[in-house]
């Protein structure tokens, strides 16, 4: 089980992410458009920078539902590998069973 403090760091940038989503692809619009102005990418450029760092998407980290538990992580399912073994024998996932052969 990751520390509580780890999951509570995650959800506060999700939230901060989602505060700054809409003012983030603006500027990035700015800074990709060719018809804008040197002196308005360098400002749009600026403005980028002073945005917290936890507003971009990429300081996310995957992590597990249940635990918290950042490796071994399966997006399809949102679980660890261990969460998703005990899930996977009670039946709780569709579709999956154990190897045998």
């Amino acid at each position: 089980m990751a520390k509580t403090s780890m999951i509570q760091r995650e959800i506060k940038r999700e939230k901060i992410i989602k505060k700054f989503s809409a003012k983030r692809t603006m500027l990035k619009e700015i800074l990709t458009k060719h018809a804008s102005s040197e002196k308005e990418r360098e400002e749009a450029m600026k403005k980028l920078h002073q945005l917290p760092r936890n507003a971009s998407p990429t300081r996310l980290r995957n992590r597990c539902k249940l635990t918290g538990r950042s490796h071994g992580y399966y997006r399809k399912f949102g679980l660890c590998r261990n969460k998703l073994r005990e899930a996977m024998m009670r039946g709780d996932v569709p579709g999956l069973v154990k190897a045998s052969w």
